[in-house]
């Protein structure tokens, strides 16, 4: 006999489908076809400028220092939450989702006001030589903390179902602490790890909120392609600004095609 596993699943499915398009499929494709008003040699001349593509680098390359920064925290923060117990556990775990829920532009704020030359953090780092505010290392920093909770959670429950008794094999078996980790239970963090990589890497590419108040925004020094996009929209050039976007939004949807291919792979790694 075949049922449905929910009822009314055709009235819920089409309600999601509408939603769908309403909300996500209606403003990509409005940003396409505005984007799509340009011949293609004004939209190469607008997304090629030489501004451009030193945003371009800039996002890019800040975006993948924090992927790879929050890879080493993320798995750190996630084995500590998930291997030990100790006071505070719960209030620590649930700060991981702190920036998840706050907006990002106060994360910026508070970033800039610890890291500028008077603040409670650049008062003993500047002198050093170590500049936060208004500088590319103060873009990795509040990357780093808009894309942690991404990591953590896609590590923690992999180190969750790590079968205990597959250590305990290995230190039978005379391997030390370190060879453990390396030959047993990396492997099994690898899909989980790259997939936390490939999640926060695509959401610092479109970071604007945190970056906006700690970057300066200075085109060739500390501009990304966000602040760029809402600066062509400030002079009132519509068609090279979603043009701009149109390239960040073809990143980003490759970035979410390669995290479900790895997911799969993961899936197909477990079985």
């Amino acid at each position: 006999m075949n049922r449905r596993v929910l009822p009314g699943f055709s009235l819920t499915l089409g309600y999601t489908v509408f939603y769908l398009g309403l909300l996500v499929l209606l403003p990509i494709t409005a940003v396409f076809v505005k984007a799509s008003s340009l011949s293609l040699h004004d939209f190469l001349g607008a997304v090629w400028t030489e501004r451009a593509r030193a945003a371009y680098l800039l996002t890019f390359g800040t975006s993948f220092l924090a992927a790879l920064t929050n890879v080493v925290l993320g798995a750190l923060l996630a084995w500590v939450l998930t291997r030990y117990t100790f006071p505070g556990k719960r209030i620590l775990d649930a700060l991981v989702d702190l920036p998840l829920a706050l907006p990002t532009a106060v994360g910026g704020l508070v970033y800039a006001s610890l890291y500028v030359e008077n603040g409670w953090l650049g008062r003993h780092l500047v002198p050093l030589g170590i500049r936060g505010a208004y500088t590319r290392l103060g873009i990795v920093l509040v990357l780093v903390f808009v894309g942690l909770p991404f990591v953590v959670r896609t590590v923690q429950p992999v180190l969750e179902d790590l079968d205990p008794e597959t250590e305990e094999a290995s230190s039978s078996l005379g391997a030390t602490r370190w060879q453990t980790f390396v030959f047993v239970i990396l492997p099994t963090l690898v899909p989980a790890l790259i997939t936390g990589f490939a999640l926060a890497f695509a959401r610092s590419i479109g970071e604007y909120g945190s970056v906006v108040f700690i970057s300066g925004n200075m085109p060739f020094k500390t501009e990304i392609a966000p602040i760029l996009i809402v600066a062509r929209l400030e002079e009132f050039a519509y068609g090279e600004a979603t043009a701009i976007a149109v390239v960040l939004l073809v990143i980003s949807f490759s970035m979410l095609l390669v995290v479900n291919l790895l997911e799969s792979w993961s899936r197909r790694h477990d079985r």
